[in-house]
C-alpha cells in the first residue's frame, strides 16, 4: 500500500478528504517549542487516539507517539484557520468531557471515553454534510489514522511491511486475517 491509497482509505474511513492534506508536501519535523500544545495537550491527544486505536495483541496509538505527532502536523500543516478550528476542538472536547462526566477527559476511564468518542464520531458524521467546516473530532480521528499507520510501529508491526519491495507478485497469497501490506 502507498501513501497515496493510504490516504484514499482515511478519507473513505472518515469520510471526507485529509484535512490539511494539501500541505503534506511541506511537512517536517519540528521543534516542540514552535507549536501552541502543552505537555498536556499531548497526553490528551495520546488518550483520543489511543480509544481510536487501542493497544489489543497489536501496539495502539499511544505506541505510535500519535498524540505528538498531530501537534506537529497541525502546526506545520494546517492553515490558521484549521490550526484555530483544532485547538478549539480539544477545548470542547474537555468541556464535553466535564459537562457530561463532571470530569476532565484524562480522568475518564476506559468506558466513559469510549462513549465520549462514539458520540462525537456520529455527531461529526451527521455534520459532514450540512457544515462547510469539518468538525473538530473529524480532524483528530484522520490525524491518528494518518499518523498511526504512517509511523515506524503501524508500518512494522500492525501492516506487512516490506521496506524494499523485490518483486511484482499479481497474485500474492492472503490469509483471512492476515494485515494488509505497507511498503515505502
Amino acid at each position: 500500500m502507498n501513501r497515496r491509497e493510504l490516504l484514499k482509505m482515511i478519507s473513505v474511513a472518515t469520510g471526507t478528504a485529509l484535512i490539511g492534506g494539501h500541505s503534506l508536501v511541506a511537512f517536517s519535523a519540528l521543534d516542540e517549542s514552535e507549536h501552541d500544545f502543552s505537555a498536556q495537550d499531548i497526553r490528551r491527544l495520546d488518550e483520543l487516539a489511543e480509544t481510536i486505536i487501542p493497544r489489543t495483541d497489536t501496539p495502539g496509538a499511544k505506541d505510535a507517539e500519535v498524540g505528538a505527532f498531530m501537534t506537529q502536523f497541525v502546526s506545520a500543516c494546517y492553515s490558521a484557520q484549521e490550526r484555530t478550528l483544532f485547538q478549539h476542538g480539544l477545548a470542547q472536547l474537555e468541556a464535553r468531557s466535564r459537562a457530561e462526566y463532571g470530569q476532565e477527559f484524562l480522568a475518564l476511564d476506559e468506558p466513559q471515553r469510549r462513549a465520549l468518542v462514539d458520540a462525537l464520531d456520529r455527531e461529526a458524521r451527521l455534520q459532514m454534510d450540512s457544515a462547510s467546516d469539518p468538525h473538530y473530532f473529524t480532524m483528530m480521528k484522520q490525524l491518528t489514522l494518518f499518523g498511526f499507520f504512517t509511523s515506524e510501529v503501524g508500518a512494522t508491526q500492525v501492516l506487512r511491511y516490506e521496506a524494499v519491495p523485490g518483486r511484482y507478485d499479481g497474485c500474492a497469497p492472503y490469509e483471512e486475517g492476515e494485515p494488509a501490506w505497507a511498503t515505502t
